[in-house]
């Protein structure tokens, strides 16, 4: 397993709009169209930048994932639109993909304390892989999803 996070751009983007959940799971995560859309409409607001990426597992594209942030703060950063195609699902790769966004933004962002995201409350896998590697529930509920955080210690 080789797994890299890459931008997505004009060459990958088509290859990204094919990427497919589990059938079953499309209630659970935006469509990688609506993802990048949000790159250009900013529906969390104007100081929301968004970084969408591809996962990939050495040239093979397997999933999409995006982070969003406030740079100026210490706690709005926020991991978003996860996803790992079905024929790549169970092997590994959502992990290993979370870890790496993880060490992105703690690498990126020196003043990040907090790392956010959202679990549909009906996603038992996505929601136990997350708190095996450190999210716990911060008590806020938007709609269907539970906001889950991963505090990040000062290296100062």
């Amino acid at each position: 397993m080789n797994i890299t996070l890459e931008p997505i751009t004009r060459a990958n983007w088509l290859d990204a709009l094919n990427l497919k959940v589990k059938d079953g799971q499309n209630e659970f995560v935006p469509a990688v169209a609506v993802s990048l859309a949000k790159v250009h409409v900013k529906p969390d607001g104007d100081l929301v930048q968004y970084l969408p990426f591809a996962i990939y597992d050495g040239d093979t594209m397997i999933g999409f994932i995006m982070h969003a942030f406030e740079e100026h703060t210490s706690h709005s950063y926020w991991i978003n639109g996860f996803l790992i195609d079905s024929r790549y699902q169970g092997q590994g790769y959502g992990k290993a993909a979370i870890l790496l966004m993880i060490d992105y933004i703690k690498g990126r962002f020196s003043q990040c304390r907090e790392i956010r995201l959202t679990v549909h409350k009906n996603n038992t896998g996505a929601y136990k892989l997350y708190a095996n590697i450190g999210f716990t529930e911060t008590g806020d509920i938007w709609g269907d999803e539970i906001v889950l955080r991963q505090q990040i210690e000062s290296s100062e």
